[in-house]
């Protein structure tokens, strides 16, 4: 008798052709406040072109003029010698911080708690009447005989007066960003570099500093553009910057709404500017940590004009 077993057909199981829709989540706040805030920007804008007292035609008057355009240059000149020397001033001002010497972190910590308590304003006023308090400085022996000394109106004048107070005030952030940035990196590497016997100054050049630059770069240019703006100060002194001269500007001809404007339309190119070129060093010192960046704006509109003429 065979003993081969007979199978039935196979079974398979039935597919369910009607597969479940998926229905995306209907945002209906989200909408309506994107509607909300395009037209309030709508309105903005038209009421900037149609309304007549933003006096465009004196805005195109004035905004390439000579004397605006000298007064931008000014600007700019402020902005980076407090930089360069306020930057150079906070960088010894953060190692003295860090430094094991009691007298070095003291001085530093208290030169800092000063400079950040007194505004900026009353700085520049300081030492624009620095005359007042010391009318010759003079080069000597300490607590003895001076040997050269120079009228301090003649040494110092206006323009010194503003950098030394715009210098002065911004050390005092500047040491506190790059000590940050310093404490950032990890003291293992340092630990490392002393026991292979490498220096302390080029401890700080070669290790410390280049890496310490991911964390310093965003808060130093945002404090950079705050400086920017925050030389409109010097009005006080009487310095043709930007926001000086428009003020004198307005005051001879009244018309105060477009010569705002004027300065308003510097300050955003400026700032605008410096965020660009800020943009660039920080993804310039972030090659180590991220080998593969992103593509820049101007690398992705090029990407775009390539995939069209490919297609």
């Amino acid at each position: 008798m065979s003993s081969d077993t007979i199978t039935g057909p196979t079974t398979r199981p039935v597919e369910n052709s009607a597969e479940p829709k998926v229905v995306p989540t209907r945002h209906y706040g989200r909408w309506a406040a994107g509607v909300a805030v395009i037209v309030l920007v709508a309105q903005f804008i038209h009421g900037l072109v149609t309304n007549p007292v933003w006096e465009w035609n004196v805005f195109r008057d004035y905004v390439f003029s000579e004397t605006i355009v000298q007064a931008v240059w000014v600007t700019l000149q402020l902005t980076a010698y407090a930089t360069v020397l306020g930057f150079l001033l906070g960088t010894v001002l953060a190692f003295m911080r860090l430094s094991r010497s009691p007298v070095l972190s003291t001085v530093a910590w208290a030169y800092i708690w000063i400079f950040r308590s007194i505004p900026m304003i009353v700085q520049l006023v300081f030492w624009f009447n620095l005359s007042a308090l010391y009318k010759e400085l003079g080069v000597g022996i300490p607590f003895g005989p001076v040997f050269f000394s120079v009228d301090s109106n003649t040494l110092i004048g206006t323009i010194g007066a503003a950098i030394i107070g715009l210098t002065l005030h911004q050390a005092a952030y500047a040491a506190e960003i790059v000590r940050g940035g310093v404490l950032s990196v990890d003291h293992g590497q340092l630990e490392a570099a002393a026991t292979l016997g490498i220096p302390r100054l080029r401890q700080i050049r070669r290790i410390v500093l280049p890496q310490a630059m991911r964390a310093i770069l965003p808060t130093a240019g945002n404090e950079i553009v705050g400086l920017l703006k925050g030389t409109s100060v010097v009005y006080v002194m009487s310095i043709g910057e930007l926001f000086y001269q428009v003020q004198v500007i307005y005051g001879r001809n009244g018309r105060v709404i477009p010569l705002l404007l004027v300065a308003t339309a510097w300050y955003v190119v400026l700032t605008s500017l410096l965020s660009v070129a800020q943009y660039y060093v920080e993804r310039r010192y972030a090659r180590g940590a991220d080998r593969t960046p992103p593509p820049t704006p101007l690398q992705r509109v090029r990407r775009r004009f390539v995939a069209k003429e490919t297609s």
